[in-house]
């Protein structure tokens, strides 16, 4: 009975609102499949390593047949570097696949500005559109670009369920790429701490059909790009 509440306490944490392992979107899924590999890295890590120390606690005579050096080569270097090297190329080709250069060749530009506390959205193909605070409305099944950038200090600009998250940096501009693959309102937070209001710095993305979306902007009867 313990065990399965414990188990169900365990997979409720990886569900909610702004968990990055409850994707709706092919980057996000690409995120959680990353620490999901992480995990099960450290796992093997952890089992290898408490091998060696019960090993060497219920039969020390065999931890003594290795010198403290091959031990050090051999638990430090030999052990460890594998499964590192598989993580990190592992890594690279999640990351590969979401450069803003692939998938969509016309995106959708989204401005996210940060301001204390609260977020400022400007859809820079629709100039006509006015600004919109702390809503995000998006086209679900379209990539979209997102933009950020600051007026004071540095925030983090993170929609944990459709994609990684950037650095929103006063004079500068950084890009990350959202993608939802179904309609919906997804959460989105500050990432960075940003003074006393950093805690309610947050934001909502809903995610529409091309037709609601545009009917959100004002923009009714207007085809998708």
């Amino acid at each position: 009975m313990g065990g399965t509440l414990l188990g169900a306490l365990a997979l409720a944490g990886c569900s909610g609102d702004l968990s990055a392992l409850d994707p709706a979107g092919p980057a996000a899924r690409d995120i959680a499949r990353l620490w999901w590999a992480m995990l099960a890295g450290s796992v093997v890590l952890f089992l290898l390593v408490m091998g060696l120390f019960a090993l060497v606690m219920l039969r020390p005579e065999a931890g003594r047949r290795w010198s403290p050096r091959t031990w050090i080569a051999g638990g430090g270097i030999l052990m460890p570097v594998p499964i590192l090297f598989v993580l990190v190329v592992f890594a690279f080709a999640q990351g590969e696949q979401h450069l803003p250069w692939r998938g969509e060749h016309n995106p959708v530009r989204i401005e996210a500005r940060a301001h204390m506390w609260f977020w400022e959205f400007h859809y820079l193909d629709y100039p006509e559109v006015q600004p919109m605070v702390d809503v995000l409305h998006i086209p679900a099944n379209y990539d979209v670009d997102v933009i950020a950038t600051s007026d004071n200090v540095i925030h983090g600009f993170w929609v944990p369920r459709l994609g990684g998250k950037i650095d929103a940096t006063p004079g500068h501009e950084t890009l990350v790429r959202l993608y939802a693959d179904r309609t919906g309102s997804f959460g989105g937070i500050c990432a960075e701490y940003c003074g006393t209001g950093h805690a309610g710095m947050t934001f909502r993305v809903e995610a529409h059909t091309p037709a609601e979306f545009r009917a959100a902007l004002g923009l009714a009867g207007e085809e998708a790009e």
